[in-house]
């Protein structure tokens, strides 16, 4: 089966095989789908010819006729006045049927994808906290033994950096745009104790640990990403690191279009470090496209 993610910035498309339960191929693009959001509030039209072209490239290189297909977006859309109309260009000039999910089902179906990852890698923790920095929103997943509890939060990279601009200017309002996620990780603590483990997916942490494993855009390896530990004290090394580049390498290293957001979602990242109480966190590649593929392989579905 074909799983599709079109985040608020990249859209992730995964061909599976529900049998061997193993990835066959995959695809990856920056669209930039929320480019604008902020300012606007709908998605714009050259974003809507990003995400067509990426989708036709897609089916170009996986052949979407051979498999099921099951599409998902998320913050931008959800938070999009003209979706609708979106959705509708996309479909009708693809084929794909995207559905819009809440924030929710989104950190349903990521946790399900990461805990899979960590049982595969032997991740012996009963309880912990999954962080997913996305484009548009930031999903904040405390895993007890017993129960879930997420919360969806609209701060995402692209976001911030379109509100804010600068380092300078998201470095000194990330304390007031991240208040809630702080009050609520509080109050998990509060009622149900400190998890054990502090775990991040998603484009940010996946990028800096590649950088820390001396992988670039090109040369990502997601089975060498699985299970990389991230220190605190690493995110201010990298950060420094990549701003240090000539724009050029800086593409090179984290993709085309990628590097002023993700210098943005560094300081995201290092921010959640804070309010979690935690100096080590693990990083899983696998995310929300990686869930909707074994969600719909577990119905049967497709």
């Amino acid at each position: 089966m074909i799983a599709i993610d079109l985040g608020s910035n990249t859209l992730r498309v995964l061909a599976y095989d529900c049998s061997t339960k193993k990835q066959i191929s995959e695809y990856e693009k920056v669209v930039k789908t929320a480019d604008g959001l902020v300012e606007y509030g709908c998605i714009n039209d050259e974003a809507v010819a990003r995400i067509i072209g990426a989708v036709k490239e897609a089916q170009e290189k996986i052949d979407f006729s051979a498999h099921g297909v099951k599409a998902v977006t998320t913050e931008a859309l959800r938070r999009a006045s003209n979706s609708d109309n979106v959705l509708s260009r996309i479909k009708e000039e693809t084929g794909v049927i995207f559905e819009i999910i809440s924030g929710d089902e989104e950190a349903r179906l990521t946790l399900l994808a990461v805990q899979n990852r960590l049982l595969k890698l032997k991740h012996a923790s009963s309880t912990f906290v999954l962080i997913d920095i996305g484009g548009g929103s930031t999903e904040l997943i405390f895993h007890y033994e017993n129960e879930t509890i997420s919360k969806s939060f609209p701060v995402g990279i692209v976001t911030i950096a379109q509100s804010y601009e600068t380092l300078e200017n998201i470095q000194n309002a990330l304390s007031k745009e991240m208040f809630e996620m702080q009050m609520f990780a509080a109050e998990m603590y509060a009622g149900k104790g400190k998890v054990n483990s502090f775990v991040a997916t998603a484009g940010t942490p996946t990028t800096v640990a590649a950088m820390k494993l001396g992988q670039n855009y090109e040369t990502y390896d997601a089975s060498k990403i699985n299970g990389t530990s991230l220190e605190v004290y690493e995110l201010d090394f990298y950060l420094k690191k990549l701003l240090s580049l000539p724009f050029e390498e800086r593409e090179v290293a984290v993709g085309t279009g990628r590097s002023d957001l993700i210098a943005a979602g560094i300081l995201i990242y290092k921010q959640l470090y804070t309010l979690l109480e935690f100096d080590s966190c693990i990083v899983i590649d696998d995310g929300l496209r990686e869930g909707v593929a074994l969600e719909a392989c577990s119905h049967k579905t497709l």
